[in-house]
């Protein structure tokens, strides 16, 4: 951890998810190793004083994996214990972690791709509480535009009605950002970009 320059976390039995500056700790050693880079660091304000839900938006390989993922280890290494790879982190118990990122099917089992990410879903929708944190990757891609579209607005819908969980859902659905406003504790954040002459720079920072 000194090595490193993790913290120690504040363990709390509040609803705030507050990192301040979070790194993913494999992304990180991999660039220190490879390119002698600078991983950069991204905070997440999530329940308590702070909305519940990030949409957040972005082109890919700007971050949004990354960022999501980094968070879910921060979590799970503080409640075991450990140091995590930030400059400070505060974070009520979590009572479950659910994750559905990433394509995959189950063909052996009759599941397409589609399929297996339905049911995951619903897992998640069934189980998750308001103690829970959510993280969900471009849900809904499996199936037509308007009907994925429609997926992901309902899910949104449901986890800040019914739920209240604190959640991460990255997203390419722009339409998806009108929901701040209408939906109480939904933010709007992206990856930022920036346009050169010869081509686009990755910022890896997470705005408003």
């Amino acid at each position: 951890a000194a090595e490193k320059n993790y913290c120690r976390p504040e363990i709390d039995d509040s609803f705030c998810f507050d990192v301040e500056d979070g790194r993913h700790p494999v992304v990180e050693a991999s660039l220190a190793r490879e390119h002698g880079g600078a991983f950069v660091g991204n905070d997440c304000r999530l329940g308590g004083d702070y909305s519940n839900i990030w949409l957040i938006t972005g082109p890919n390989m700007a971050g949004k994996s990354t960022f999501l993922r980094q968070n879910a280890i921060i979590a799970v290494m503080a409640q075991i214990g450990s140091f995590v790879q930030a400059k400070r982190a505060r974070i009520g118990v979590v009572n479950k972690l659910f994750s559905r990122v990433g394509a995959s099917d189950d063909l052996a089992r009759g599941r397409s791709t589609f399929m297996v990410e339905m049911v995951e879903i619903a897992a998640i929708m069934n189980g998750a509480t308001s103690k829970s944190l959510i993280l969900l990757d471009e849900v809904g891609r499996g199936t037509a535009t308007f009907d994925g579209l429609s997926i992901a607005w309902a899910i949104m819908e449901h986890i800040t009605e019914k739920i209240r969980a604190k959640t991460l859902f990255a997203t390419h659905y722009h339409e998806l950002t009108e929901l701040e406003g209408r939906l109480e504790g939904v933010k709007n954040y992206k990856f930022s970009v920036k346009e050169l002459p010869d081509g686009i720079v990755f910022l890896r920072k997470i705005t408003r």
